[in-house]
């Protein structure tokens, strides 16, 4: 593959598309005096539990946010533990280490990259209260298996959709299965505030009570108190946290939503693209879809397997670093971290899938945003420092 003519700026991994619409509302929101927690939110959370087909949604500060208030509302802490995944941010472990629960991780199927349920149901002991998957780069985990596992043991659910907000299993929407769907609207995900996420609960009493754990524990939110019909008294009812979003960042969200499913068939054809320009070579890529699910096309991860490409992945980084590609490492397995070492006692090699993953996967830019010549451009990159190796 000969290298294209018009050479980009620097890919960006992970550019996100922020079209004229949210520029606007945002400025909008900045000109009506109302910044904080107010109208706006409540609008991205009434358009995003219609796309999910739910009756609400709770708009928070993150992701993180979101999974650590759902433990803390599922009554998650000391003395129980929860069974997740290794290959995923440090945020999902963190979230349950600071309930004061323990974490236990549950090695990968080495194809999905998923967690894998039959060792699930072998990691489950007494002390277990929650199974807490994480739909890796937007791929559904086995939900019907992992469903059957939670109820067979009394168990609560709680899905980590950072990367799996257009996802579906069996026709059903991610972050609908469980007692908690948690997702994130980081900077880099196909739907972005920036900073955000968003909870789903199939309980409405959890919903409220989400609510009043995201601002502090307090029975009204600032626009209730602060706003039309003037001030409103409030009381404080439990000890919460901050958490909250602003209507900045929902101003982002409510035109990002609107345009979800144009930017999806924009990265189905990156990714349909880089399975073609890819096929052949001595990497790793992903695996198809299984049959009526919908992936939702978060990362593109390719496999060096340093033997058979002639370099590592952190050598192919550099290359394509050099040759103006912007990539990401998703993720080394929580396990490899120094902290999760010391603190918690782990050595990465017990969970072996997810420690051989994370040393060769590098994720290649995905966004809408991409044009096609920027996406010629990461093939031609790619080939190229595997062609110098």
């Amino acid at each position: 593959m000969s290298k294209p003519e018009s050479k980009p700026d620097f890919i960006v991994f992970g550019a996100p598309l922020i079209g004229e619409e949210e520029i606007e509302e945002v400025v909008a929101t900045l000109r009506s005096g109302w910044i904080g927690t107010g109208p706006k939110v409540k609008r991205f959370e009434g358009e995003f539990a219609r796309y999910k087909g739910v009756e609400d949604a709770v708009a928070v500060a993150s992701c993180t946010a979101a999974l650590h208030l759902s433990l803390l509302d599922a009554g998650i802490g000391p003395g129980d533990e929860v069974i997740t995944t290794p290959l995923t941010f440090c945020a999902t472990v963190n979230a349950i280490h600071h309930t004061g629960a323990t974490p236990v991780l549950v090695d990968v199927d080495p194809v999905t990259q998923n967690i894998d349920p039959a060792r699930v149901a072998e990691a489950l002991t007494p002390k277990t209260k929650a199974i807490l998957p994480v739909h890796f780069a937007g791929r559904p985990c086995e939900m019907d298996a992992l469903t059957t596992l939670a109820e067979d043991a009394g168990l609560l659910l709680i899905e980590d959709c950072a990367h799996a907000i257009e996802t579906e299993y069996h026709g059903r929407k991610a972050g609908t299965f469980g007692s908690y769907g948690c997702f994130s609207f980081y900077a880099t995900k196909n739907l972005s505030t920036a900073e955000g996420g968003m909870i789903l609960a199939a309980d409405p009493e959890r919903m409220a009570r989400l609510r009043q754990l995201a601002l502090h524990g307090m029975s009204k939110d600032a626009w209730k108190r602060f706003g039309g019909e003037g001030f409103r008294h409030y009381q404080v009812v439990e000890f919460g946290w901050k958490a909250n979003m602003t209507d900045l960042q929902a101003s982002m969200g409510v035109h990002q939503l609107a345009r979800l499913e144009e930017c999806y068939l924009r990265r189905q054809e990156v990714w349909s693209r880089y399975d073609q320009g890819l096929a052949g070579l001595p990497l790793g890529t992903p695996a198809p879809p299984d049959e009526d699910t919908r992936h939702g096309l978060h990362l593109y991860t390719i496999r060096v397997d340093e033997e058979a490409c002639g370099l590592s992945r952190d050598a192919l980084l550099d290359a394509l670093t050099a040759r103006g590609v912007g990539t990401g490492v998703h993720y080394l397995s929580v396990a490899e971290h120094p902290v999760y070492q010391e603190r918690l006692g782990w050595k990465a090699e017990e969970w072996p899938e997810a420690l051989r993953i994370g040393r060769q996967t590098l994720s290649l830019p995905l966004s809408a945003k991409l044009t096609d010549s920027e996406v010629e451009h990461v093939l031609w990159a790619v080939k190229d420092a595997l062609a110098g190796a």
